[in-house]
């Protein structure tokens, strides 16, 4: 039997009893006075206007009231699925594509396989990738003198940059820390891989006790003085581990990387500059719960689902 044949991602009614189960883990939350476990009425039946596909009106699955503020909602409102026009079940489908894709699923081909158009598709995706995204201030990474990787990338364009025959001013940059005791990464897009754009990123996310990890690059020379240990390698010269030391690496960042740039290219090969926080939240995502650390497609599915509260996104956004 396949995953995607499980009655969530079919029926509308099981769609909406499967979200619950996973926002609502805790009790039924009011959205609108955000009363737990408070008096909810179920509104089983509940037609909306008539129209001309549905001369009866659709059906409201999932529809409720609270007692206390006796206002009406479902448990898409308050998440980056409220006022979506597509069904919910197609969705729930919509995002174990997304988090199952290794270097992701286009919006194209989201498209065809969902059987919707093609910016409900790419909305849809965005609207995924918002919820996969974590705003919280992270524990540092690096607690009891780990070892944390730190590299810098370049992807695609800058908007309005003309293409150069040499350096990256020209091209989005992108920098990444891997925390290798617990397989995790961050990545953030920044406007240039100058020390006072780096710099505060590094210091604020790992710990000074960490064992820093870069290549050889210049501008990590002074901040690497405020760890425990900074090990680098000559990259120039074509190594990539240090011979007396064999734990002195970035091979897990830049294995990270080459996800990100094969997905990049290969699956979705254009990104606008002001998307690029959203792919990187993505395949960020997909990165720290991957089957090596213990998270199944299943499993990360139901972790991108419990992210879509308190979020909103627009279409112009």
């Amino acid at each position: 039997m396949s995953v995607l044949s499980q009655p969530h991602f079919h029926n509308e009614a099981k769609a909406y009893e499967f979200l619950e189960s996973v926002i609502w883990a805790d009790g039924t939350a009011c959205p609108h006075c955000g009363t737990v476990g408070g008096r909810v009425y179920d509104l089983s039946g509940v037609r909306g206007k008539p129209s001309l596909k549905e001369p009866e009106g659709a059906i409201r699955h999932g529809l409720k009231k609270c007692g206390e503020c006796r206002k009406q909602f479902t448990v898409k409102v308050g998440t980056v699925f409220e006022h979506a026009h597509m069904p919910l079940h197609k969705m729930l489908q919509a995002v174990h594509l997304i988090v199952s894709s290794k270097k992701g699923i286009s919006a194209h081909q989201l498209s065809r396989v969902l059987e919707v158009q093609y910016k409900s598709a790419w909305f849809l995706a965005h609207r995924i990738r918002e919820a996969m995204r974590s705003g919280d201030l992270a524990v540092p990474f690096g607690i009891g003198g780990g070892a944390v990787e730190v590299d810098e990338t370049y992807i695609g364009f800058k908007a309005g940059a003309a293409p150069a025959r040499a350096g990256h001013a020209h091209k989005m940059a992108v920098l990444a820390l891997v925390d290798r005791d617990s397989g995790t990464m961050r990545s953030f897009s920044i406007e240039r891989t100058s020390a006072d754009s780096i710099h505060p990123i590094v210091l604020s996310n790992i710990s000074r006790e960490a064992r820093l990890m870069t290549d050889e690059a210049k501008l990590y020379r002074k901040v690497g003085k405020q760890f425990a240990e900074h090990g680098t390698t000559l990259h120039g010269a074509g190594n990539y581990v240090n011979v007396s030391d064999r734990t002195i690496h970035t091979n897990t960042v830049e294995g990270a990387f080459s996800i990100f740039k094969r997905g990049m290219r290969g699956v979705y090969q254009h990104c606008a500059e002001h998307h690029l926080h959203r792919y990187l939240a993505e395949f960020e995502f997909r990165y720290n719960h991957r089957q090596a650390n213990g998270v199944d497609d299943r499993g990360r599915a139901r972790t991108a689902l419990q992210g879509i509260t308190g979020k909103r996104l627009t279409y112009a956004a």
